[in-house]
């Protein structure tokens, strides 16, 4: 495979794209498999790195994610770069390559990783979910015990259990909403975080449907904050202008510079 067939398979899993270029660096890297270069629009490959093409692409998809990221998202990537909304992205793009066949999880087509996986699920994670669900119930006796005995259970919760009281009323949650124990303990706690009967629901299904937490907990913090209005529009077209103003500005310095050195080799000869 080389970077202008890459670029083209990247191109077939999202549309309306900024333009970006494909470089393979003719490379090893011990540090990274390829890197992100977002005043360039450039995606590099140390292609050197790998064996198969699979793994190639995998690489690829996950800086093209950055490069989607960045360029709808300019504000969020100043903070950090790993958010979840990247992961967001990345997970719904490695779906849908996934879903064309130009790519494949090793994950769900080896068979032992798939005998692996049922046995993780099984016996870890459902089962932990269910242990929290129980150690819910039993919280919520402890909390019912310091009624009784006017104490205050969050003073029980930290001083005597050792636990931090948001966690013990998570776990509380976990039992009287009688949340899906086959989620396991992490995504649990993300439906029990949703006071909306008909949205913990929803959230529960998408799970069940293979989402990740990134993707659901990005999707969750988008309908939680509603439409934007036009203000915070305007904020963030304004925000994606600088950006590119800051790339622009970067580039003719460099270019610049390039210039710059011709003619100080034209005088020279």
């Amino acid at each position: 495979m080389n970077q202008e067939t890459l670029k083209q398979l990247l191109l077939t899993l999202e549309k309306d794209l900024p333009d970006f270029s494909v470089i393979f660096t003719g490379k090893e890297s011990r540090r990274v498999n390829g890197l992100y270069k977002p005043e360039l629009r450039q995606i590099l490959i140390h292609n050197r790195n790998f064996t198969d093409d699979n793994a190639l692409i995998y690489t690829g998809i996950h800086e093209l994610a950055h490069h989607i990221h960045f360029s709808r998202y300019p504000e969020e990537v100043r903070r950090r770069a790993h958010t979840n909304r990247f992961w967001q992205i990345f997970h719904t793009l490695l779906e849908r390559a996934e879903a064309k066949g130009v790519y494949y999880s090793v994950f769900e087509s080896d068979p032992a990783f798939q005998e692996l996986t049922v046995r993780i699920r099984r016996d870890f994670l459902a089962r932990n979910g269910s242990l929290m669900k129980e150690f819910g119930q039993v919280l919520m006796e402890a909390m019912e015990l310091c009624r009784q005995k006017n104490a205050v259970f969050e003073d029980y919760a930290e001083r005597v259990l050792g636990m931090k009281r948001g966690s013990a009323r998570t776990l509380i949650k976990l039992h009287t909403l009688n949340v899906d124990s086959s989620l396991g303990y992490e995504k649990m706690k993300v439906v029990a975080s949703v006071p909306d009967r008909k949205l913990r629901s929803q959230i529960t299904e998408s799970f069940r449907s293979g989402a990740t937490e990134p993707q659901v907990r990005q999707t969750l913090k988008d309908f939680q904050k509603g439409p934007r209005p036009d203000a915070d529009k305007a904020d963030k077209e304004k925000s994606s202008l600088e950006a590119k103003k800051r790339r622009l500005e970067k580039n003719i310095m460099k270019l610049q510079a390039q210039l710059a050195e011709i003619e100080r080799q034209l005088e020279e000869l």
